[in-house]
C-alpha cells in the first residue's frame, strides 16, 4: 500500500506581489482539491512577511502527485508563476513518520 506524500512548498514573491500569489491560489485551489488523491491543499502566509508563503499539500500516493503535476491547470500555473515570484519554489517532501 502506498504511503501518503506530504509536501511543504516555500514560496517567495517579488516585493509587493504577495496578493498575486493569493489570487493564483484562490483560482487553483478548487481545481486541485477536486483531483483524485488530493488530501490537503492549503496556502499559509508567513507571519510578518506579506511576500512569503508555505503551501501545504498531502496526496494519497506518488502516483496521485505525479498526475496532479501533469494537469493542464498546474502546467499553466507553473508557467505563470515567474511573473510574480522571486524565484523557484522550494519543495520539501516530508518523511512519512515524525521523528519523535
Amino acid at each position: 500500500m502506498s504511503q501518503p506524500v506530504r509536501l511543504h512548498i516555500l514560496i517567495t514573491t517579488q516585493p509587493g506581489r504577495g496578493q498575486d500569489q493569493i489570487d493564483a491560489y484562490e483560482r487553483l485551489a478548487p481545481l486541485v482539491r477536486a483531483e483524485q488523491g488530493c488530501l490537503q491543499y492549503d496556502l499559509h502566509r508567513v507571519a510578518g512577511d506579506p511576500d512569503r508563503f508555505v503551501l501545504v499539500e498531502q496526496w494519497t500516493s506518488q502516483e496521485a502527485l505525479a498526475a496532479h503535476d501533469a494537469t493542464p491547470h498546474m502546467l499553466a500555473a507553473d508557467a505563470a508563476g515567474p511573473a510574480f515570484r522571486a524565484g523557484p519554489a522550494q519543495v520539501l517532501e516530508l518523511s512519512a513518520e515524525p521523528v519523535a
